[in-house]
């Protein structure tokens, strides 16, 4: 089967969906690859590079979509305005396209491509499991976008974040609240400590406090009894009494803080609203916001997508191509992810995919079969639970307790000691006079020298 790679057309995006050094393993799986002329240019990685591996160098996108019977991309399918024409005109009819998709809030694109008859495997609906975390793009470009957000932060707080003592005063360290502590949240504390500030976290799931305060960081507590694990090691929908203990929580924080991160999603809903216009005017002039979840709406009330907008003294920036933003490495990232699904599709390596819908991970991954929309995943399969031990006939306990009663605890301690009282004086009983003075003499030499 022929893979084809295009160039990615959303405005400001520079990843591609594989690396010349990922192609090479992907033809070793059977696998012709092509990869549109320029594709890799975001990512400073030139058409030499991609030849070299054994690519095809395809300079026409029409020629490029139509020859693929596989598409391998970053983003879901848009309207390419070079072309005039929509993305999905140009799968051709049974293809199978892999990339991020979104199902939740696409309902039009899961249409679109459900009535090309095409196979759809999203990226973004990887299952969460221990099998599929090679697969994981999600926790890929999570990690790469909260180094990236301190990274943002830092250019636009124009201030130190470490603490310094010089001859001419004492400037205190930067105080950072990350909002959220899954795969963004904790590598956002792990950029804001190694610049040196002082970071706080907060999060619903009581589970990752041990992770927080691992990377010396403080963990947020709520004097509030509530569980915020959900499916999937994502966070669920607080009770409304919770909601309002954490928002007071943020209203404190926000007076003190100098740079806020938030990372909070709700999998198929828009981003929960955590930082109010209220809080933002509390905060101190020149302090920073950086939204993560700008494209899902944005944590913050004062968001604007794809934007950094200064309000109140406060900049936010809501950009949504952090991870594009390092994209050489997040398309090393992306790609080693897509192989790894290449792999699993085609375990003979004789270069054609097998959609395995008994595979849990790959049937949680497929959102439209042969033109069949596959999407929402029925709900990972539990193991069994352990079957109760039934209690034991009333007979077998007393024949127990019998057998435990019969030498009590003082004389089992004692046991030892008897044994070997009686095996001296056996000894004793028939060995010669003699043995039984150099036997004396060896017993107390042994307890001397010890």
């Amino acid at each position: 089967m022929k893979i084809g790679i295009p160039k990615e057309i959303h405005h400001g995006e520079k990843r591609v969906a594989t690396t010349p050094e990922a192609a090479a393993q992907i033809i070793k799986l059977g696998f012709s690859v092509s990869i549109e002329s320029g594709a890799g240019l975001g990512a400073d990685i030139s058409d030499e590079a991609y030849k070299e591996a054994g690519v095809e160098i395809v300079p026409d996108t029409r020629t490029l979509w139509k020859q693929s019977d596989i598409v391998m991309k970053v983003r879901a399918p848009e309207r390419n305005l070079k072309l005039a024409i929509e993305e999905t005109d140009l799968l051709s009819p049974g293809a199978c396209l892999i990339s991020f998709i979104w199902p939740a809030q696409n309902e039009a694109l899961m249409q679109k491509l459900a009535a090309k008859h095409v196979t759809v495997l999203a990226m973004d609906s990887v299952p969460r499991m221990s099998r599929a975390q090679k697969l994981d793009a999600l926790s890929s470009m999570a990690n790469i976008a909260g180094y990236r957000a301190i990274v943002e932060a830092a250019q636009h707080f124009g201030r130190f974040f470490t603490g310094q003592i010089t001859a001419a005063g004492k400037i205190p360290p930067a105080k950072v609240l990350v909002i959220g502590a899954g795969v963004a949240g904790l590598a956002a504390i792990g950029a804001a400590k190694g610049m040196g500030a002082i970071v706080r976290s907060f999060d619903t799931r009581p589970e990752v406090k041990e992770q927080i305060e691992s990377m010396d960081a403080e963990f947020l507590m709520l004097d509030f009894k509530e569980e915020g694990s959900g499916t999937g090691g994502y966070a669920k929908t607080m009770s409304k009494e919770f909601i309002e203990a954490e928002m007071a929580l943020f209203a404190e924080q926000a007076k003190e803080v100098d740079i806020i991160v938030t990372t909070a999603l709700i999998p198929g809903k828009p981003a929960p609203k955590l930082i109010t216009k209220a809080m933002v005017e509390s905060m101190k002039p020149g302090s920073v916001i950086v939204d993560l979840a700008a494209e899902q709406g944005g944590n913050c009330e004062l968001t604007e997508k794809d934007q950094v907008v200064e309000k109140h003294n406060v900049t936010i920036i809501g950009y949504t191509n952090l991870p594009s933003r390092l994209a050489n490495q997040s398309s090393q990232l992306y790609a080693t992810n897509l192989r790894h699904l290449l792999t699993e599709l085609c375990p003979e390596k004789n270069g054609v995919i097998n959609v395995n819908m008994d595979d849990e991970v790959i049937r949680g991954t497929t959102v439209i079969k042969e033109g069949n929309i596959t999407w929402p995943p029925p709900p990972p399969k539990l193991s069994a639970a352990p079957v109760p031990q039934t209690e034991a006939p009333a007979y077998q306990s007393v024949l127990e307790q019998q057998k435990k009663s019969i030498i009590p605890p003082a004389v089992k301690q004692l046991l030892p000691v008897i044994i070997a009282g009686l095996v001296l004086f056996g000894i004793g009983a028939v060995a010669p006079e003699s043995f039984m003075t150099h036997f004396t003499v060896f017993v107390l030499a042994c307890f001397v020298g010890y």
